[in-house]
């Protein structure tokens, strides 16, 4: 028997949930509006989708979306359904991947809301791609970082910086002890900050502090843009010494990242700016379990998921189930690194820590860096102390006590420790 690609969906329609989703399935795969000459049963049984389950949710009063065909019905049916279709109607083509299971199904009349939550792909079809090179691993080996969540920041102010502030900002972290720097998403080569210009000013102080304590900080450098741009940037980076680069994902798409993951020597930084208009609405796009299947499938290995009670609009349990998606295995393919940002500071690391029970991520604070009254070495070390207390259990404001860094954090940006 052939092997099959599964997708769950959530759905809304008018119609009975078997009929909609039939419809999906129809024209998702070898179905049109209308029978046509060639789509025979032998070619139905073989290439066309399935319905493989259903199982209904609290039917609403109003549809959640517009568009529904037909008069206002009395009732709109919900459901999760599980889909599938032979792995043969896709090879190994990762654009045919998406096209098969988004594609045009959003825009079927239908339905009022659908949204794919999750994606289970046989070994064989997984197989085929590399996926992530590095993954939590290799960027624990990378930075050195063996037992304790990885500290980071992003260069704030966004854009407007030199090169050389720039250079002189990691200089006062990398002096801190910080792990991990990236360039914003809105910084990659513009005439005020020129891409070559800064990977030399910032390289030449990483460089010269790898050379005095071992300890080489990792530099996320933003090289979205062409195809070509970015493998040049990409070795540009590495010549220099980097061992990390950043592309926002959903700006450039699959086979632009799929393309540099497959020819990178350092681990790739998925930023997923954008995200917000695939995930936003509860019956609409997709949801973080299947989005990040497909860019482990590119070949990313860090990846943002947002944070605790972050300074977007991102529930707290979406936020660590996407965490819990990276890490989780798919096929053999390296685990995802968890990248959580978006408003942090220590004040989030016990509850981060309780509702997951790993530090096997990134942990980002920008402000919770930058702005710190002591300055940005201590924003470093006031993150590490927070989550030192975390891991123990510990309330932050008892280690706090014995910890100034720490307690002019709570009194920055929190007040009462979480």
């Amino acid at each position: 028997m052939a092997e099959r690609i599964q997708a769950r969906y959530r759905i809304e329609t008018p119609l009975p949930i078997e009929q909609a989703a039939a419809s999906l399935a129809g024209e998702q795969s070898s179905g049109t509006f209308v029978n046509v000459p060639g789509e025979t049963n032998e070619l139905k049984e073989r290439f066309g989708a399935r319905l493989e389950s259903t199982h209904s949710l609290e039917p609403s009063a109003e549809p959640a979306l517009p568009g529904a065909r037909g008069k206002k019905a009395d009732r709109y049916n919900r459901a999760e359904v599980v889909v599938s279709w032979p792995t043969e109607n896709v090879g190994t083509n990762l654009p045919t991947l998406v096209s098969t299971l988004q594609g045009n199904l959003y825009e079927l009349s239908q339905f009022s809301g659908l949204k794919l939550l999750d994606i289970d792909l046989p070994a064989s079809f997984a197989g085929a791609f590399r996926g992530p090179k590095f993954g939590i691993e290799g960027t624990r080996r990378l930075t050195g970082v063996a037992d304790r969540p990885m500290i980071g920041t992003i260069i704030k102010p966004s854009i407007g910086l030199t090169p050389e502030y720039t250079a002189n900002l990691v200089d006062q972290l990398a002096a801190a002890g910080i792990d991990f720097v990236k360039d914003d998403e809105l910084m990659a080569n513009p005439p005020s900050s020129p891409f070559k210009v800064r990977v030399e000013k910032v390289m030449a102080v990483v460089n010269r502090h790898a050379d005095k304590t071992g300890k080489r900080v990792m530099v996320a450098f933003n090289i979205t843009g062409e195809v070509d741009e970015m493998l040049a940037n990409h070795d540009l980076v590495v010549k220099a010494g980097g061992t990390c680069v950043m592309i926002s994902l959903n700006s450039v798409g699959l086979s632009a990242v799929k393309k540099i993951a497959d020819h990178a020597a350092v681990p790739i930084h998925g930023h997923r700016n954008g995200w917000g208009m695939m995930n936003r609405h509860p019956w609409l796009g997709i949801e973080f379990p299947a989005y990040q299947t497909l860019w482990r499938l590119a070949g990313v290995d860090q990846l943002h998921v947002n944070g605790i009670a972050n300074k977007f609009w991102e529930e707290d349990d979406s936020v660590v189930r996407s965490m819990a998606a990276c890490r989780r295995s798919t096929c053999n393919l390296r685990p995802i690194l968890p990248v959580v940002s978006s408003g942090q500071w220590g004040g989030q690391a016990p509850e981060t820590y309780r509702r997951t029970q790993t530090t096997d991520l990134l942990y980002l604070a920008g402000g919770g860096i930058l702005a710190h009254p002591m300055g940005p070495a201590a924003g470093v070390l006031a993150l590490r102390q927070a989550w030192e207390a975390a891991v123990a259990g510990v309330p932050l404001d008892q280690y706090a006590r014995t910890r100034p860094e720490l307690q002019k954090t709570i009194e920055k940006f929190g007040g009462k420790s979480q």
